[in-house]
């Protein structure tokens, strides 16, 4: 039988180097509470990410969920369905209604030209997502914003170091919130960290991050735990070294699956946009079942059968979630359902073979009639 393939397996040093790294712990016994290696990365990561503010945390939900409530939102925020559980999640988990905007068929972004549609005197902010890299029409986000006078909170999870012509994603709108989970392109095992323009937005994700702790003296709020411990950080360090090389590396499996799949009929698959430097964190692909002759399903469980795990990701979108039934009208994005029924993320990841790229085309191919 082949070997399990998985759709993504996390980047991590050679033990050696993470073993020499941690090994100064041991010595001071100082694990969490913002030390040494804590406050080493936030200043790597500010430098590598080319953002002047940053917070780390020990997770990405953790980290959206504090900078919405940093920021004292109130009413309607204006998001996608398109996403993981944490970005609805995190919304509602502060008290807020999610008002859900359709995807654009491109990019599968949120769709810029319906958002004003839904604002209302109740609206507060947009939280857009970027999705597999793909990055949200920030200008234009931008321009909507300062019109109504919202705020915009960036789930960027799937953007870890892209750049704009050159200006790294971190810098816009009021905050960008990152993932460092173990399936992220750049992982710190779990965690996560958020970007901010205004540095009272620092000072709020300090204490609410902190159980709402000022001073030794004083607790002027109702904070949670959400600190970055010190393995974390020292395991974030060692990968922010290889980071570039093993980007390019997943470059180059996904330039195979391009030249496999991109002319394909019934097939779609996401492309380089020149204004904009790629992680390559995903490869997502659309089947239209129609044209191509097989239904995303099909090709999952084909590929499964042959030990390939694909993700269906994203579905199923988080307003059809049970935990949500009845209370949001699916049929208000109907791009964003019909791309999350027909979606399959491709396996990637910094170690996959030319070879095993080569064997799951083959099988996505299989009975293919041109």
């Amino acid at each position: 039988m082949d070997k399990s393939i998985f759709v993504t397996r996390p980047s991590m040093p050679p033990i050696e180097e993470y073993i020499k790294e941690i090994e100064p712990i041991w010595k001071s016994a100082w694990l969490t509470n913002l030390g040494k290696y804590h406050n080493e990365l936030e200043k790597q990561l500010s430098e590598y990410l080319g953002v002047e503010n940053i917070s780390l945390f020990t997770n990405g939900h953790m980290a959206l969920e504090l900078v919405i409530q940093a920021m004292n939102l109130s009413g309607e925020v204006i998001t996608t369905p398109f996403t993981f559980a944490s970005t609805t999640h995190a919304i509602v988990r502060n008290g807020l209604t999610p008002v859900f905007c359709d995807v654009n068929p491109n990019d599968y972004t949120i769709d810029v030209e319906k958002i004003e549609n839904l604002i209302t005197d109740k609206t507060s902010a947009i939280i857009p997502v970027h999705v597999y890299g793909n990055i949200c029409n920030v200008s234009e986000i931008e321009k909507i914003a300062k019109k109504y006078d919202l705020k915009v909170i960036y789930d960027a999870a799937h953007a870890f170091g892209e750049n704009i012509n050159g200006q790294g994603i971190g810098n816009f709108g009021d905050a960008s919130m990152f993932s460092f989970h173990a399936t992220k392109v750049f992982n710190t095992i779990e965690g996560g960290a958020v970007t901010f323009s205004a540095s009272s937005i620092g000072t709020q994700l300090y204490i609410l991050k902190n159980f709402g702790i000022q001073s030794d003296v004083s607790v002027n709020g109702v904070g949670s735990n959400a600190k970055m411990n010190e393995f974390q950080a020292a395991m974030g360090i060692c990968n922010l070294r290889h980071v570039t090389a093993e980007i390019l590396k997943r470059k180059i499996v996904v330039e195979r699956y391009r030249k496999w799949l991109s002319n394909v009929n019934g097939i779609k698959v996401m492309n380089d946009v020149k204004e904009i430097q790629s992680n390559y964190s995903y490869f997502p692909v659309v089947f239209d079942e129609k044209v191509f002759g097989f239904t995303r399903n099909e090709i999952c469980d084909r590929l499964s059968e042959n030990n390939i795990f694909a993700r269906k990701y994203f579905y199923p979108l988080t307003n059809t979630f049970e935990c949500y039934h009845g209370k949001f009208d699916v049929s208000k994005t109907p791009i964003a359902q019909y791309i999350a029924k027909r979606v399959l993320t491709l396996p990637l990841y910094a170690d996959l073979s030319i070879d095993d790229v080569d064997r799951i085309c083959n099988i996505i191919l299989e009975g293919y009639q041109v």
